[in-house]
């Protein structure tokens, strides 16, 4: 990423704040864009993940446990590995190798409940849909390409994308840039783990919604600053949605 890039997002980063100042002092703004997280909130989380970066990096001589790669659920995977491994070489090597057992592993993994109906029924009222990850573009790619689920969203963001993956806000930003959606008062960002909440409410976002199908429980997202809590994306048209319309 360039550095005009980089620093375009650290200025919308500190612009976020004062938009949500300015909205605060009149009516708000419809909700225009939803930004939803991959694995855990419409894809399935079967714990496969953690295991293919530990496998991964054992295989190269890097010993680490689940519970240590489960604090940095969330993250950017290359961002995970690193901190992990400092010999630049090897965290190569290992993210190839998970990356592409991933790859395969996601060939069949299920989407969440739901999933795509939601999908449908929030595009038909209007709103616009963008996805952020953790995954890589090649990872990100076979899921969405195999569900055939492109036609849904408006930007998929990874996050080989920007500078810094998640809890930076950057990824919901590049997401917005592509939605041409400039007021953070019009975005809701969902996900199911603690730092997708975090990067939202980086952001400066008008809701924060975390999501029980995934890793989160209730009580550890909801000691993060949110919105609302739901049971799943299959809930988000009912929460957004009265008679069909947007609320």
């Amino acid at each position: 990423m360039s550095l005009s890039r980089r620093q375009s997002l650290k200025t919308l980063a500190g612009a976020a704040a004062l938009q949500t100042m300015g909205a605060a002092k009149g009516p708000a703004p419809a909700i225009r864009l939803v930004v939803l997280d991959v694995g855990g909130t419409i894809i399935e989380d079967r714990g496969d993940l953690p295991e293919a970066l530990r496998s991964a990096m054992a295989n190269h001589g890097v010993t680490v446990s689940l519970a240590e790669i489960n604090q940095w659920r969330g993250a950017s995977k290359r961002e995970i590995i690193r901190r992990f491994v400092k010999e630049e070489k090897r965290g190569d090597e290992i993210y190839r190798e998970f990356s592409a057992k991933l790859i395969e592993i996601y060939r069949t993994v299920p989407p969440i409940a739901g999933a795509e109906d939601a999908f449908r029924k929030l595009r038909e009222s209007g709103l616009l849909l963008a996805t952020n990850t953790g995954f890589d573009r090649a990872i990100a790619n076979s899921i969405f390409q195999r569900l055939g689920w492109e036609k849904y969203f408006a930007a998929t963001i990874c996050s080989d994308d920007v500078a810094e993956g998640r809890p930076s806000p950057f990824m919901i930003f590049h997401a917005m840039e592509a939605a041409r959606v400039n007021n953070v008062a019009e975005v809701v960002a969902v996900g199911d783990t603690p730092l997708d909440l975090q990067a939202g409410s980086n952001a400066g976002l008008r809701g924060v919604i975390g999501v029980l199908s995934g890793i989160g429980t209730r009580q550890r997202l909801g000691s993060e600053p949110h919105t609302q809590i739901l049971g799943s994306v299959a809930d988000l048209p009912n929460h957004f949605l009265k008679n069909g319309r947007l609320r």
